[in-house]
């Protein structure tokens, strides 16, 4: 096995994991949060529940970025950035982004203080979920991009 196997297999789990994280965020904690807590105590019940996933959500990030990076560098890849036919590999770079600044550098340095002295705290959920459903529908959207066009078909 080369290195670009274990780079591919590694950016593969790292994915899986992430954006699987992401749908089971969005599709079942949101809207079981709406469901079973009042509107006033969701916002709070999200960031206690979200406080285990968060470290893992950076962790996946992280192994995703570095081996796409990795597999990119190491293939001399950089030209498919120039080629509409690629556009996938736009996609993935752009999901990668928004969420490596929203983890890393939006809820540590801001979000987090904001929400926590949030005086519309359910309005501030309303916003998160929507954001939330928005990010993991680019998220598939790039997925399915990706495998797509890694086997040749757009």
């Amino acid at each position: 096995m080369d290195d670009f196997t274990i780079a591919r297999i590694v950016h593969v789990v790292a994915v899986l994991m992430w954006i699987g994280g992401v749908a089971f965020v969005t599709t079942v904690i949101m809207p079981a949060l709406r469901r079973d807590r009042e509107a006033a105590d969701r916002l709070a019940a999200f960031h206690q529940i979200e406080n285990g996933f968060s470290w893992q959500a950076k962790i996946w990030v992280m192994l995703a970025g570095a081996s796409g990076f990795w597999m990119v560098w190491r293939t001399d890849l950089w030209g498919r950035f120039a080629d509409p036919h690629f556009w996938w590999m736009w996609a993935m770079l752009l999901v990668w982004l928004v969420f490596t600044i929203m983890l890393f550098i939006l809820e540590p340095l801001f979000l987090h203080k904001r929400m926590a002295a949030s005086p519309h705290p359910q309005l501030d959920f309303q916003r998160m979920e929507r954001a939330h459903r928005i990010i993991l529908l680019a998220s598939i959207i790039a997925t399915i991009g990706a495998v797509g066009g890694s086997h040749g078909l757009w």
